[in-house]
């Protein structure tokens, strides 16, 4: 049995037939360790492969996810999107609140594929004052918050913020951060907004009035898992 220079195993014409069983287990033993084998999971592929080597390759079904093995853990092959996972709101919402409150349906879940992976958030508010005042939007890790500014005095931190003019549309408010929950568990992210005076709207204009020129419009947050 021979060779070839990368290691991989090949019965010769001048090997026994013998030996033919040997080298057809080396082959599928090599295909083991160089190929991409597919799992449904990561708790499907402990169980097959309990003690793996480093440099093996394996696809997850659940995941979409190309991982290798570099020893210690399994981790996602190339600095790529694995997944993504979007929530558009499309109904109204309003708040007279002066302290940051969840925007109802504002909010998505993913689970990272491995804890290198940093998730990317995207997110687009329209808004409407109703009034000469300011509005801010607060991002959340779940009860934690995040991607806001340093709060210096009496100057809260926010992910963002503007005042408006009377302001009789709506005006988008988008928002992006990227974050490292170093976790495989699932993530939750949400929204928030507060109003300085009056009432906000989300989704709707500042008369929404039952006519053509007050539209109802949309939301959206969007979250991309990044490998590593």
């Amino acid at each position: 049995m021979a060779v070839t220079p990368v290691g991989n195993p090949y019965v010769e014409s001048s090997d026994l037939v013998a030996n033919y069983p040997g080298a057809s287990e080396a082959l599928a033993e090599r295909i083991d360790i160089v190929g991409v084998n597919p799992f449904a999971d990561s708790a499907a592929r402990a169980t097959a492969i309990p003690t793996p080597t480093e440099g093996m390759m394996s696809s997850l079904n659940d995941t979409d996810a190309v991982e290798r093995y570099n020893g210690a853990t399994w981790k996602p092959v190339g600095g790529k999107v694995l997944q993504v996972v979007s929530v558009t709101k499309v109904n109204a919402f309003t708040t007279t609140s002066t302290s940051f409150v969840d925007v109802t349906g504002l909010t998505a879940s993913i689970t990272p594929s491995a804890t290198s992976s940093t998730i990317l958030v995207l997110a687009k508010i329209a808004v409407n004052p109703r009034s000469n005042t300011g509005a801010s939007t607060q991002l959340l890790r779940g009860a934690t918050v995040i991607g806001g500014g340093t709060s210096v005095g009496s100057r809260p931190s926010a992910m963002s913020s503007a005042y408006f003019n009377a302001v009789f549309g709506t005006a988008d408010v988008s928002t992006n951060f990227r974050d490292s929950p170093a976790s495989v568990a699932s993530q939750t992210y949400k929204i928030q907004v507060r109003i300085g005076t009056g009432t906000l709207g989300i989704n709707t204009t500042g008369s929404d009035a039952d006519d053509v020129g007050s539209p109802r419009t949309s939301s959206t947050i969007t979250l991309m898992e990044i490998g590593a």
